[in-house]
């Protein structure tokens, strides 16, 4: 694990996800993990994790696809996986944090690919911090206030019960359908995760995937939010049978943006980006 100052220069770190070496950058207090890879100049594009997730949830067939183009980097929300600190309980903050780490690693601007979770965080950046974003791709997410976001912690709970009584990983329940197709884009999606075998991340608390829970919960309860704002393009992405956040709040997302795209993949639920990551990726660098 290498560690870095605020002042150090971001340096490209590997070839391919599975390879790339996990840092450290201290930002007000808060050691922040992160992987990196993909050409060292250019507007970076900085990923932004799902619920519960850590450095070692992302498609390496995504990340490694975008970064053939693109620089990538990729981080631990502080409290979760390697970074230090208390997680925090509101999706506003986890944007602040977002936007001091980006700012640490010395980025005036960039662009942001936010799943489900860190596609709230990714809204929050867009309106509080519009210079800073150039693009952005959010995927299997919703608006504050959208339909149905306040019952995934519901949904969460059942989804692990159930993986706990069938000694199988949650997301395939979470994420995928349960058609035949989505059954096996799940094997495949979980099988692409365990590629990486050193140097893995810590995995999330139960008191921070609480947090993460309760932010949100918050989120899911706030009045409807007026995006007018962000004025950023947008590709608003999602599987067309999303259990988590329903999908008809990726089409009231694509609604509300001004400027906005939106792709939802068949026979696909939460992690329809993960089933079509050739797709994806293709459409994800002709969008950046």
């Amino acid at each position: 694990m290498t560690v870095r100052t605020e002042q150090e220069t971001l340096v490209a770190g590997a070839s391919a996800y599975e390879h790339a070496p996990t840092e450290i950058i201290d930002v007000a207090g808060v050691q922040f993990a992160y992987r990196q890879l993909g050409p060292s100049t250019g507007v970076p594009v900085v990923f932004l994790t799902h619920l519960a997730a850590v450095l070692d949830n992302w498609d390496p067939r995504v990340v490694d696809g975008i970064a053939a183009k693109r620089r990538v980097i990729a981080f631990d929300n502080r409290g979760v996986g390697a970074s230090s600190g208390s997680t925090p309980t509101t999706i506003e903050e986890m944007a602040r944090d977002a936007v001091a780490f980006i700012r640490a690693l010395g980025f005036d601007q960039v662009d942001l690919f936010g799943f489900s979770m860190g596609g709230m965080i990714a809204q929050v950046i867009a309106q509080e911090e519009p210079r800073l974003v150039r693009k952005m791709i959010i995927a299997g997410t919703g608006p504050a206030g959208g339909d149905g976001i306040e019952k995934v912690t519901r949904i969460s709970y059942l989804d692990i019960a159930r993986g706990l009584l069938t000694r199988r990983d949650p997301k395939e329940f979470l994420f995928f359908t349960r058609t035949p197709n989505g059954r096996a884009a799940g094997k495949a999606f979980l099988a692409r995760l365990e590629e990486r075998t050193n140097d893995r991340d810590k995995a999330i608390s139960v008191a921070s995937f609480r947090a993460q829970l309760k932010a949100i919960h918050r989120w899911g309860q706030q009045k409807p939010a007026d995006l007018a704002s962000i004025h950023q393009p947008v590709l608003v992405m999602n599987g067309e049978s999303d259990k988590m956040v329903p999908s008809t709040n990726t089409v009231d997302l694509d609604r509300r943006l001004p400027d906005s795209q939106l792709v939802l993949y068949p026979d696909a639920g939460h992690g329809g980006v993960f089933q079509f990551h050739e797709d994806f990726v293709q459409r994800a660098l002709e969008f950046l």
